[in-house]
């Protein structure tokens, strides 16, 4: 099934109050176009989930900036000062989740698990309104799983039936987040008639979009 689409089409999934998942590290890893685009629907009250707040108007930050953010479930925030800001106004919700855990819950959503089990965060501010579990003498903090309306992504290259391989550090999180959602949208640098499977990093079966950057861009 040929998966390529014109952004507009990519639009109408959106929705106001949607969960989104943003794959990427700092903006590496993060599709512009997609970001943009959302940004251009003028959807609001979304809850997203990303490894961090980007910067300041740049990757998931553009989407803080505009005020459609509602609730951010990241990693860390320190290079977004206006994400800061927000949180510490009560302008926007922010729910700071240890690294690993934050990719185990994705993990989990995907899988279909009832969450994971984690000594991280016990005694501190993490554990609270958590359960926390006791196996063979050892306590640990339950973990509840996540997914999404959406996930989007930024891939080096896919095939029109979604295929996508990822390069370095943008292999972090979005494999995973890309098990745990309803729709995943994927904007592709290169289109190639065929990707090597040994080159795969996201299976075609889990996409349901593809935007060429080249198609939006004109060229």
């Amino acid at each position: 099934m040929i998966k390529i689409v014109e952004v507009d089409k990519f639009k109408e999934v959106l929705f106001d109050g949607m969960s989104i998942m943003v794959g990427g590290f700092m903006t590496v890893g993060t599709s512009k176009l997609l970001i943009d685009a959302i940004v251009e629907s003028g959807v609001k009250d979304l809850t997203l989930y990303c490894n961090d707040a980007g910067y300041e108007n740049e990757g998931i930050g553009r989407l803080i900036a505009s005020g459609q953010c509602k609730k951010l479930i990241a990693s860390h925030i320190g290079l977004n000062p206006q994400a800061q800001q927000l949180m510490n106004e009560n302008m926007m919700e922010v729910i700071l989740v240890p690294q690993g855990t934050l990719v185990e819950q994705i993990r989990a959503g995907g899988s279909g698990l009832g969450g994971v089990l984690t000594p991280t965060g016990l005694g501190t501010l993490v554990e609270e309104g958590k359960d926390i579990i006791n196996v063979d003498g050892k306590d640990y903090l339950l973990e509840k799983p996540l997914s999404a309306d959406l996930t989007i992504l930024e891939a080096y290259e896919a095939d029109s039936f979604g295929n996508a391989k990822l390069i370095g550090t943008t292999k972090n999180f979005s494999p995973l987040m890309a098990l745990a959602a309803k729709k995943v949208a994927i904007e592709v640098e290169n289109l190639r008639s065929v990707i090597d499977p040994n080159d795969v990093s996201i299976p075609g079966v889990l996409v349901d979009y593809v935007i060429r950057e080249d198609v939006v861009n004109g060229r």
